[in-house]
């Protein structure tokens, strides 16, 4: 059995491989359930609605853009969370989050979310127009996606769908386009077809469990089945700097490389 390589508790050598391999490695635990409680609060105070107002949840999603107080920062800062971005980013390559966001918040509902569709998060661009903002091979602007779970979330509770390995084809895809980068209009022209064959995983887990990503794994948004709203944040981790060839590569870029063939 792998152990982790740190008393701070962050990943199994394991754990390491399957990120390079899946794109993705779930850390349950990850931040104490009455810090999840107490952020969940706060985003219920957030939304202007009642955990005990059913009623009143009239919107398949509300969205809260971010949150910095300080259960956010804690939230986001655990010493095992520390560990696994020094393990999956590269030691000191990163900077700690300061808050979180965006936080797509689910109800209970019929109606059609309308933000369901297949994508990866896109890392940089300054047009008004999200589908041409930009990701590269790089991926400049991002060091993970994170999944934070604030609420029990479980198969019928509208779990972020995953692609599992889809990171490996978009890297593919992404090589053609050098530094600038593919925008997400470019992306998604194919419907995602490259990816359509890879396994759905879903990112269910009691509160306080987190995902960590790769920048290009491709994930979509469901329809909440469920009985009680979910609570998420899915914010970047961003690089302190660009990719230094003189450092070791990062399970990160051993990814992308691994996908490529890429000696950078």
């Amino acid at each position: 059995m792998d152990m982790p390589n740190s008393t701070q508790g962050g990943l199994t050598g394991g754990q390491v491989q399957g990120f390079i391999d899946d794109g993705f490695v779930r850390m349950d635990n990850a931040f104490p359930a009455d810090l999840a409680r107490r952020c969940r609060d706060e985003l219920w105070a957030a939304t202007g609605l009642s955990p005990d107002e059913p009623q009143h949840w009239t919107q398949p999603v509300i969205r809260i853009a971010s949150m910095a107080t300080p259960a956010f920062v804690q939230a986001a800062n655990t010493p095992r969370l520390h560990r696994a971005y020094d393990q999956l980013a590269g030691q000191g390559r990163w900077i700690a989050p300061r808050g979180l966001g965006t936080f797509p918040i689910r109800f209970p509902s019929p109606d059609a979310p309308g933000d369901d569709g297949w994508h990866v998060d896109m890392s940089f661009g300054d047009s008004a127009d999200f589908m041409d903002w930009r990701v590269n091979v790089k991926s400049s602007g991002r060091a993970l996606l994170m999944l934070f779970l604030f609420s029990d979330v479980g198969p019928d509770d509208a779990p972020t769908r995953i692609r599992k390995g889809s990171h490996m084809a978009i890297a593919r895809e992404l090589l053609p386009h050098g530094e600038a980068g593919a925008t997400l209009r470019q992306l998604s022209a194919g419907g995602w077809s490259s990816t359509a064959g890879c396994p759905q995983e879903l990112a269910t887990g009691a509160a306080g469990t987190v995902y960590l990503c790769h920048p290009f794994l491709v994930h979509a948004a469901q329809p909440h089945r469920g009985t009680r709203p979910r609570f998420m944040a899915q914010p970047p981790l961003l690089p302190k700097a660009e990719f230094d060839p003189a450092l070791p590569p990062s399970p990160v870029q051993i990814a992308i490389r691994k996908a490529c063939g890429l000696t950078f």
